[in-house]
């Protein structure tokens, strides 16, 4: 089965992006929230690509239907 990256339905704080994209590593969302704040503070660029992402991410689509 192939993976797709998508925003999480369960497990989301603003809009699921982190927790999708630590599903799709099989990561603990913490670290990738953690990182996305590091990157935020240190790097600028954080703010404007969780946007993107969060526009550009499907949301994930309902299992039981």
């Amino acid at each position: 089965m192939e993976k797709k990256l998508y925003k999480s339905n369960t497990d989301k704080k603003i809009d699921g992006v982190c927790a999708g994209i630590a599903e799709y590593l099989d990561v603990d969302p913490t670290l990738i929230r953690l990182v996305w704040v590091l990157a935020t503070i240190f790097a600028g660029a954080g703010l404007l690509a969780y946007l993107i992402a969060a526009i550009i991410m499907p949301r994930k689509p309902e299992e039981n239907q």
